[in-house]
């Protein structure tokens, strides 16, 4: 008998079921898959951590390790305000503190303590290490390296020595030409005669008409002899250099120059800039960048008269009507002729304003950067979110300048700050100048200007190789050993280091400075003082 077996037919709803199904349970299974294989390299089923995760969570229960945390918790909050024994034995190392514990069986607390007692102690070494950097930096910046002061010292006795070192600069044919407005006229006050032949080489080198430019050199009577030297044996032709002292300017008396009284009359002044510069500092309160404003607060430079010569340009030279004022730690990159062409539209300033940038150490310069405004007579008369603007790159309208009262205001306000004992600003010839040039001042493009070389490392070398000047500005100058390495190749590449008196004090060509580096030994009191105020500073850090 033969039975016939309908054929099975699976019907769309029970299809679409299916697939429906699968399509929720396809996910998890992936999911599970993954769970197992990421849990697999750390030899752990899927099932027994899933367990061991979620189970307690469920149960709104905690596991060991999150116990062990708020138990630590607890013990920190407890050390946090103990005092630490000050018979202590510490270990040196963390490696030695665990050594420590498993030999001794430390409990948790006695742990703690020992770990922040180590904490304190590495926090007070590594501030006593900062304030004893910044203090070398501070001596290092302010003594002259032994190369630079042998340099100045051979070209003194070249002077008397040699005839053409004595040669009339420049010549006398030439003389008409030095207040001739024709002219592209710079101002250099300076020094420091290695520095001066930078600027003036790189001005000439990247001018587009050299043949235009004027330098009018001004320097004290002790480096005279030998600036005068270099210059006359080291001309820069076509350019036309000028060396003056300032003993021989006839105007710079006590009665037109107050600041020469009280640099040589006020004994406050002196201790200020050249005293104990620790003496009286509560250094545990005081952070390491708030010290090294005060050191560079400090610098012997500001009281020196080239650094206020800028003050008095139009007496200076009147019969110029517009000049270029250099710093001596600049660089030139780029044709300045423009400068002269630069419509001030009647300010007497031309000047990069430091209050615009991105740089918060250089371009993020307000007058509170500058002065003490719980003063009340900086309170009445300033504000404190006024923008600043830099020394170091200066185009001076002197025809109007000549009709202002800048040079009285700014002695009116250097003698009110020596009536309350510096204590008006912070740095040396900028704050007065601030005061003395508000309204003044004609803000020019940031690219002219480029500042901050000797603050900070973090310069970037692209801004640097486009600005027309570069400014090493700061502790950090490219002549000394704490000039920072990858930006003092755009100095070096001006210094002639074929010229005698260069090579001579050089011991080491290819690395630019040997031996002009290494202090001079009129340098060695300001190192002993160094050592004196390092030894101050590490008995108030305790």
């Amino acid at each position: 008998m033969k039975i016939k077996v309908a054929a099975r037919h699976v019907s769309y709803r029970t299809l679409f079921h299916t697939i429906l199904i699968l399509a929720f349970l396809l996910p998890f299974v992936f999911i599970l898959t993954a769970v197992v294989t990421l849990e697999g390299v750390n030899k752990c089923s899927s099932l027994d951590c899933w367990g061991r995760r979620l189970g307690p969570r469920l149960l709104g229960r905690v596991d060991d390790s999150t116990k062990l945390v708020k138990g630590l918790y607890k013990i920190l909050k407890q050390v946090k305000t103990e005092q630490i024994p000050t018979d202590m034995k510490l270990p040196e190392s963390f490696n030695q503190l665990v050594s420590e514990m498993e030999n001794k069986h430390y409990d948790p607390k006695t742990f703690v303590i020992k770990l922040k007692a180590m904490m304190e102690k590495f926090d007070r070494e590594i501030r006593e290490s900062k304030f004893a950097e910044l203090m070398n930096k501070h001596f290092a910046a302010t003594a002259i390296p032994k190369g630079l002061h042998c340099l100045s010292l051979r070209l003194t006795d070249e002077y008397s020595s040699n005839a053409h070192a004595r040669k009339q600069l420049p010549s006398p044919e030439l003389l008409p030409l030095l207040s001739d407005n024709s002219y592209n006229h710079f101002v250099l006050a300076t020094d420091n005669i290695l520095a001066a032949s930078v600027v003036v080489t790189s001005a000439v080198k990247t001018s587009l008409k050299p043949e235009k430019i004027v330098f009018h050199v001004i320097t004290d009577k002790k480096t005279y002899a030998g600036m005068h030297s270099w210059f006359a044996l080291n001309p820069i032709p076509p350019a036309i250099v000028e060396v003056r002292g300032v003993h021989q300017f006839d105007w710079l008396t006590r009665e037109n120059v107050p600041v020469l009284e009280a640099i040589e009359n006020q004994h406050g002044i002196r201790d200020y800039y050249h005293g104990n510069h620790v003496s009286g500092a509560n250094l545990s309160e005081t952070t390491p960048r708030t010290f090294a404003s005060k050191l560079q607060a400090r610098s012997p430079k500001y009281i020196s008269l080239l650094n206020h010569l800028r003050i008095y340009l139009p007496e200076l030279f009147p019969y110029l009507d517009k000049v270029v004022f250099l710093d001596d730690d600049v660089v030139i990159q780029r044709d300045l002729s423009a400068l002269w062409e630069i419509d001030l539209e009647g300010k007497v300033n031309g000047a990069v304003e430091t209050c615009k940038g991105e740089d918060e150490w250089v371009m993020s310069k307000h007058f509170k950067n500058y002065f003490n405004f719980s003063h009340p007579l900086i309170a009445e008369s300033l504000d404190p979110d006024e923008c600043a603007w830099a020394y170091g790159m200066n185009i001076f309208d002197l025809r109007a300048w000549r009709e202002t009262n800048i040079r009285d205001t700014y002695h009116s306000w250097l003698k009110e700050n020596l009536k309350s004992n510096l204590t008006l600003w912070k740095l040396g010839t900028l704050p007065p100048a601030l005061i003395a040039f508000r309204g003044h001042v004609h803000p020019i493009d940031p690219s002219w200007h480029l500042l901050g070389l000797g603050y900070q490392k973090n310069t970037n070398i692209e801004s640097v190789k486009k600005a027309a000047v570069i400014h090493y500005n700061g502790q950090s100058k490219p002549w000394l050993e704490i000039g920072f390495e990858h930006l003092r190749p755009f100095w070096t590449k001006y210094v002639n280091y074929s010229n005698d008196f260069v090579f001579s004090f050089s011991e080491d060509p290819v690395g630019r400075f040997g031996s002009l580096l290494a202090p001079s030994e009129e340098s060695e009191d300001k190192i002993q003082t160094s050592q004196r105020d390092l030894n101050f500073t590490r008995t108030q850090l305790g």
